[in-house]
């Protein structure tokens, strides 16, 4: 059930995350206005909810723009660990949004998605791919289970600047801690200049 971003689920992940004292991110389903939008909030422990990102992209073989409305904005926001951008599922597939993160100065994007098992070898490498072609670090977190006939294929993952696994779960719900040095990306990005060597008037 969609809710409004200072009600429902949204309000009770908040709380969550005031009483834990942490950075939650999560996907959630928005009423906003006349429409309802797939929508990542972020909320702090301290300032409550800092931002929202809505899905841009609409995937129709799963027919969501019946259901959805489009976001028509990109989220990059200053987070404790640096500059994250968001986007969800779909949006993986398009190069554009996560360069627009890169020369932002994200060193983190964080993407929820509902994959299917079918495609699971897309999921893995376009994760790697977008890292490895804008230099930072992508948090991939993937639905399990099954629904109305599809298979979800699970394998969350964080991927490094150089588009190595730092950490891959199954096809299990799975709960995955771990530490990420940020200053890798810097590292990267000073040893192959690749964002400074854009040529983007010529593309």
């Amino acid at each position: 059930t969609a809710s409004p971003l200072a009600g429902g689920l949204f309000a009770q992940v908040g709380a969550l995350a005031r009483s834990l004292n942490v950075v939650i991110l999560g996907s959630m389903l928005e009423k906003r206005g006349v429409g309802v939008y797939n929508t990542v909030a972020v909320f702090s422990p301290r300032a409550g909810t800092m931002g929202a990102y809505r899905k841009i992209h609409l995937f129709e073989p799963l027919q969501e723009p019946t259901y959805l409305s489009p976001g028509e904005a990109p989220l990059a926001i200053d987070l404790p660990w640096g500059t994250t951008g968001i986007a969800i599922c779909y949006d993986l597939r398009f190069p554009e949004l996560l360069r627009r993160y890169a020369v932002e100065g994200a060193k983190v994007i964080v993407l929820p998605a509902e994959w299917p098992a079918a495609r699971i070898h897309h999921w893995r490498t376009l994760l790697q791919a977008r890292a490895i072609e804008n230099q930072y670090y992508v948090i991939g977190c993937n639905r399990v289970g099954e629904y109305n006939g599809t298979v979800f294929g699970g394998h969350s993952m964080v991927v490094d600047p150089w588009g190595g696994l730092v950490a891959e779960a199954g096809e299990d719900e799975t709960i995955l801690t771990l530490k990420i040095n940020t200053d890798m990306v810097d590292e990267v990005r000073a040893k192959l200049p690749v964002l400074g060597d854009r040529r983007p008037n010529l593309y």
